[in-house]
């Protein structure tokens, strides 16, 4: 009984602590921070465009100083006093995706990017990176954030933008909250927009671990309205004036769908509780992406919207890799072999060990033959991220490899339960 005692009381010292760490440098509000990321190939910058602030804060008030995953870029904010970390967290961005492609060996583009931090209730220091593929940092900016700063523009009081509770599970700082935005539904079809986010909830969490935490996540659809019914599709020549300016043929791959207005997007999310974005595109044309700590962007009117939907939102809540590949390493230098991926489904086998290595039954083959695998069993098979060579993914299949596959294999369950329990459980 003592020992228990002991135990609640070691207990409570702990969450008042981590209370009292939150109160001590944050108040209850967001502060908003979108920037530009520019350059090529070569050369890349990053830049402050415009500090907002928020109503309210609906990201953690624990592990503040912990990242759950890498990313290939992180912010982390400090006390300038004594340069304690007070928060950190970490990202991927579609610029990071650009400076691969031929384009930007080229060419210099601009991209938005905007990412929440708690508001600090005294200045800070605020540090941004963005790291290459073999984890050495690319680019790096430092600035001061001013809670007092009268530029910080107020953003959520008013004009907020209509939407429905699809499932509210508890308070915004408690659960996980998901956005489902509407992409290309004009204001005459917010009806089927509402249908297509419950549609996308229940695909959601008709997979584990969704299924079994689902009291983890409130969602949130967003009737954000475009001029235009559809999104843009440039191989045929079809533009449209949506909310958001998504289109296909994102690096020219066809069914590659993004946008790069976040600013837009997030604009639309002010003065809604919010921390991870599904925007749903009207169009039947097959396509989608996701980007860790971003947002997932995926069609609603395709036959395979409900897999689809789900493959992206690993990525951008799981941070997940694709674990499909092609017969030739069509973007081998994205995910170099010497290099341990930060992603958690997916290895280079340079530190297998801090994977799935104690996933694996007695007895099973490594790497495991492609000709012998066990659908239920985990193993180490090669070919993933597009690579069929010196990269290998968990299971013969999985929802990260193929839109016919029922479910996220256990590797890739475990992955995305550790980031719930890191994001909800103190």
């Amino acid at each position: 009984m003592r020992k228990r005692n002991l135990l609640l009381a070691c207990l409570f010292l702990c969450v008042g602590a981590q209370a009292q760490t939150f109160e001590q440098y944050f108040t209850d509000k967001t502060l908003r921070v979108d920037y530009l990321f520019t350059g090529n190939a070569d050369r890349q910058a990053i830049c402050v465009d415009e500090l907002s602030v928020l109503p309210r804060w609906a990201g953690r008030r624990h592990h503040l100083a912990e990242l759950p995953l890498a990313g290939n870029g992180q912010i982390v904010m400090k006390d300038p006093a004594d340069s304690t970390v007070i928060y950190r967290t970490s990202f991927s961005a579609l610029f990071q995706e650009w400076l691969e492609t031929d384009e930007a060996r080229g060419a210099s583009k601009g991209f938005e990017n905007t990412f929440l931090l708690p508001f600090p209730q005294r200045p800070v220091s605020v540090e941004i990176t963005l790291y290459d593929s073999r984890r050495q940092i690319r680019t790096q900016l430092r600035h001061t954030v001013d809670p007092q700063d009268i530029l910080i523009r107020r953003k959520g009081q008013a004009h907020v933008t209509p939407h429905r509770y699809l499932q509210r599970s508890g308070p915004a700082d408690r659960c996980i909250d998901v956005a489902i935005l509407a992409e290309g539904y004009t204001e005459e079809e917010m009806g089927t927009f509402y249908e297509d986010a419950r549609t996308a909830c229940e695909s959601l969490f008709g997979h584990e671990p969704f299924r079994s935490m689902k009291k983890k996540f409130n969602v949130v659809a967003v009737a954000s309205p475009s001029e235009d019914s559809g999104v843009s599709i440039p191989r045929t020549g079809e533009w449209k004036s949506t909310a958001f300016h998504s289109h296909f043929s994102t690096f020219y791959s066809d069914r590659y769908l993004t946008t790069s207005r976040l600013k837009a997007l997030h604009d639309a999310l002010a003065g809604i509780d919010y921390e991870h974005i599904i925007v749903l595109a009207n169009t039947d044309e097959y396509g989608g992406g996701g980007i860790y700590n971003s947002y997932t962007l995926t069609t609603a009117h395709h036959p395979d919207f409900r897999p689809v939907v789900v493959h992206e939102f690993g990525h951008s809540f799981g941070g997940l890799a694709d674990e499909y590949f092609y017969d030739e390493d069509v973007m081998n230098d994205t995910y170099p072999t010497d290099i341990e991926p930060w992603e958690q489904n997916v290895t280079t086998r340079v530190d297998f060990a801090a994977k799935w290595q104690d996933m694996i039954p007695e007895g099973t083959p490594v790497p495991t033959p492609a000709d012998n695998f066990n659908l239920h069993e985990v193993g180490l098979y090669e070919g993933a991220v597009y690579s069929a060579r010196g990269l290998y993914r968990a299971s013969y299949n999985c929802r990260m490899r193929t839109n016919e596959y029922p479910a996220f294999c256990p590797v890739c369950q475990r992955a995305l339960r550790r980031l719930i329990e890191f994001y909800t459980e103190q």
